[in-house]
């Protein structure tokens, strides 16, 4: 979803909404050899900075962030899943908030830079028809802003803590947009990128990945599934590799339909949020149908309308469902527990939703050979 962008005074404004969308993908410059670090009390914010976009947008802020100019800075703007907005001097008095978006401008010419502003893009504040104008101050997008690209300049992007950045837009602010809560800059300081983590069953072939178990673990117990993995490879890959991660952590099974199924697993609301550096990993699946029968005790891919929109969210059959059968894909069965499946069929429900959450931590391992 997007944002209608209007300028005033010299702040940003966008209408807001309770819904995030991921970012598209996009081919970005190479990032400069640092990132930089914005340390709050909500989070830890990293940037990945691109001289090559705007070179001296970014010679600039580096600068800013290895002399500690930030630190003592508030962010002193947030359109709820829109931006947010800070590195004004002035913030650091809290008694100047009436002139907070004033300082700090009218030092920097715009650079024509081919970064879009997507979800965690950070990109120079300006004073309305000047595009000149940019200075100390930045924004940051909490959704995708693309009626900003060829306005404002673009020149780096949040490659860890976006948690930080979505719970700060959605505080309190007043009829301007400014905020009511001061989050103060802690600390700057640039540091080298970490290395890439590994991502675990990227190549596993489709017989090993029989050789593994996952252990869904509840307040109301547990039970343990095996995989089909010959039958449904990448859905097997997937769902193993987000448990491995610890993505499945938090997530609950949100919907219970006794003598049909119960389900969970729906990243999107999980909490916390899954962390940003493997949105990138949130991809649908082709369908892999296949002749397994939806019985008792079968896990299988939830769907939407479209047979290749199964991400995540996967349940577990409660009794022999003949008219699923072709039409999702059956990927494990429960091997152990199916009394604990049972007691999560039977609890108390408002519709087909838990009247209490039940979230689930699921565990991989290696078991043994399926049969």
């Amino acid at each position: 979803m997007r944002f209608g962008c209007v300028l005033t005074t010299i702040l940003i404004l966008a209408a807001g909404s309770a819904s995030p969308v991921p970012a598209r993908q996009e081919e970005l410059p190479p990032p400069h050899p640092k990132q930089a670090v914005l340390e709050t009390r909500l989070g830890t914010i990293v940037i990945e900075l691109y001289p090559q976009a705007a070179p001296k947008h970014v010679e600039s802020f580096l600068e800013r962030i290895d002399s500690g100019f930030y630190q003592g800075t508030a962010f002193h703007r947030a359109i709820a899943w829109g931006i947010i907005q800070g590195g004004d001097p002035l913030s650091r008095d809290p008694a100047a908030s009436d002139r907070y978006g004033s300082g700090g401008l009218n030092e920097l010419a715009r650079e024509d830079s081919p970064v879009s502003h997507l979800r965690g893009t950070l990109s120079a504040v300006l004073i309305p028809g000047q595009p000149d104008s940019a200075g100390s101050q930045f924004f940051i997008c909490v959704t995708d802003q693309t009626q900003l690209d060829g306005q404002f300049t673009a020149f780096g992007r949040i490659v860890e803590g976006m948690q930080a950045v979505e719970q700060l837009s959605q505080l309190p602010t007043d009829d301007r947009q400014a905020l009511q809560e001061r989050v103060e800059i802690d600390k700057t300081y640039l540091r080298d990128p970490p290395p890439p983590e590994v991502i675990p069953f990227v190549d596993t072939p489709a017989q090993e990945l029989n050789g593994y178990r996952a252990i869904v673990r509840t307040r109301l117990g547990e039970f343990e599934v095996e995989f089909f993995a010959e039958e449904a490879p990448q859905h097997v890959r997937q769902f193993l590799r987000f448990a491995q991660l610890g993505l499945y952590d938090g997530t609950s099974f949100h919907r219970i339909v006794p003598g049909f199924v119960i389900q969970g697993g729906n990243l999107a609301d999980r909490q916390p949020a899954v962390p940003e550096k493997y949105q990138h990993l949130l991809q649908p699946l082709q369908a892999e149908f296949n002749q397994r029968l939806h019985e008792a005790g079968v896990l299988s891919m939830a769907r939407a309308e479209d047979p290749d929109s199964g991400m995540d969210s996967f349940f577990v059959v409660l009794g022999r469902q003949e008219h699923l059968d072709g039409n999702y894909t059956a990927f494990g069965r429960v091997v152990r527990g199916m009394e604990t499946v049972q007691a999560i069929a039977g609890v108390p429900l408002e519709g087909e939703s838990p009247v209490e959450a039940i979230t689930m931590h699921v565990e991989v391992k290696k078991g043994p050979p399926r049969h």
